[in-house]
């Protein structure tokens, strides 16, 4: 045989093995290329399937921040929605694609208020925002962090409003709150800037005040009544040289069901302030109160007590309620030592659609009242009579609308200042808040 033949039957031969060879890697590829399409199948039906789970998933607000203290409403109400405790928040996402953080729990609101004042010779009409945000954060199963920022002059205590106007001039934003929290079963501790703790009316406790110092509150459940006991020492100011001022306070409540539809309560409080120091007080601490040389003319040990009584009404929508609320100062310098406030409200401002009516009459004597603290919905911290009417609806989920009529007039002639004694004033307020 020639020696080219030769040449041509082995190199012939040694292409065998090399043809079988790419044949299997073109097997494996194919086997590959299968495998990963079976995959991609797999991925884009379970994408589908969830897609489909999040369509026909009801997408839920976020809850309003319940009070820390279950106050009684005031009327005309002044929202002010206390911190929420912390609560251990779910960390999956959600249907709107945001995650939540375990222990974080995040609230506000923004509130845009018309007033209208009715004042002979001086009528007047302003504009007012609030805004507020607050978060709680719980490290444990007992020890929570807190705090809120709000809009409104740091100076004063019980406002957050800022008035619209000074050429369109920012708006001033403060740290309102910043405190620690323990909690164990029924009992409660904070320290710091804290939430309002006691069960209150306006007529006593603006819903803004924030105390500072040190709380504690204790509930217990009797068998179908509930006891809560409450106490507070309040820093007031500090003082480098004269003694310091400060508050030492207690509240005990009782509630209890009457019926299968009624129910009563009744709170007993003492507040005792000592007010050494007031350096830091300025013109809108000392409003209403008689002052002599500079400092209140009196001591202010404020014994209080509010009654409810509550009726579920005849639908859910519409429950029925009674709160009074009487105050006497034992340390008042004047005759001018007491003070109460009477409410019926209908209604209610929990679910979209409902509404609540109220009206309130007050009478509050010059010194009854700490009126550094107390509310500021008139001109007239103390020494007015007051009628009050509201009325509020909430048309969707996390929006309110409250309309407030004010109508009122010095009580005492002798402490009546720029006001005539005899002349009824008049302050319409209609109000937008909306909660998240």
């Amino acid at each position: 045989m020639p020696i080219r033949h030769l040449l041509l039957a082995a190199t012939a031969l040694s292409l065998v093995p090399a043809a079988h060879a790419q044949e299997d890697r073109l097997e494996a590829l194919e086997r590959r290329l299968a495998e990963q399409q079976a995959r991609i199948d797999q991925l884009e039906a379970m994408v589908a399937k969830q897609s489909r789970m999040l369509e026909q998933a009801p997408v839920t607000a976020p809850p309003s921040p319940p009070d820390v203290a279950a106050s009684v409403p005031a009327s005309p109400p002044v929202p002010g929605a206390a911190p929420a405790p912390a609560q251990l928040a779910d960390a999956t996402p959600q249907a709107d694609g945001a995650f939540r953080i375990p222990g974080l729990d995040v609230s506000g609101d923004v509130r845009v208020r018309q007033e209208w004042n009715f004042v002979p010779g001086r009528d007047r009409s302003r504009s007012a925002v609030r805004a507020r945000l607050r978060a709680s954060y719980a490290i444990d199963d007992h020890f929570s962090v807190g705090t809120q920022i709000a809009t409104g002059d740091p100076d004063d205590p019980n406002s957050t409003d800022v008035t619209l106007g000074s050429f369109v001039d920012d708006f001033a934003v403060s740290l309102d709150q910043a405190w620690v929290r323990y909690r164990n079963g029924g009992f409660t501790a904070y320290a710091g800037k804290f939430p309002q703790v006691f069960q209150r009316t306006d007529m006593l406790w603006d819903g803004d005040v924030s105390p500072q110092g040190a709380a504690l509150a204790y509930g217990a459940d009797l068998g179908g009544a509930k006891l809560d006991a409450r106490g507070i020492y309040f820093v007031i100011d500090e003082a480098a040289v004269a003694r310091d001022s400060d508050m030492l306070g207690g509240q005990l409540a009782l509630a209890a069901p009457l019926a299968s539809d009624f129910k009563a309560g009744i709170t007993g409080s003492y507040y005792h302030y000592r007010l050494g120091s007031v350096a830091g007080a300025d013109a809108g601490d000392f409003r209403g109160n008689l002052l002599s040389g500079g400092r209140y003319l009196s001591d202010f040990h404020l014994v209080e007590g509010i009654g409810t009584l509550g009726w579920a009404g005849p639908s859910p929508r519409w429950p029925v309620s009674f709160t009074a609320d009487y105050v006497k100062n034992l340390g008042a310098a004047v005759s001018g030592d007491t003070a109460f406030n009477l409410e019926l409200a209908a209604g209610r401002t929990a679910e979209p659609g409902d509404w609540r009516l109220s009206y309130n009459y007050s009478e509050v004597e010059v010194d009854s009242v700490l009126a550094a603290f107390s509310h500021d919905n008139i001109d007239l911290s103390t020494n007015y009579r007051l009628h009050g009417v509201g009325l509020s609806h909430v048309p969707a989920r996390n929006l309110q609308l409250d309309l407030l009529w004010y109508h009122y007039r010095p009580l005492d002639p002798l402490y009546a200042g720029s006001f005539a004694s005899s002349e009824w004033l008049d302050r319409i307020r209609l109000a937008l808040m909306l909660s998240f």
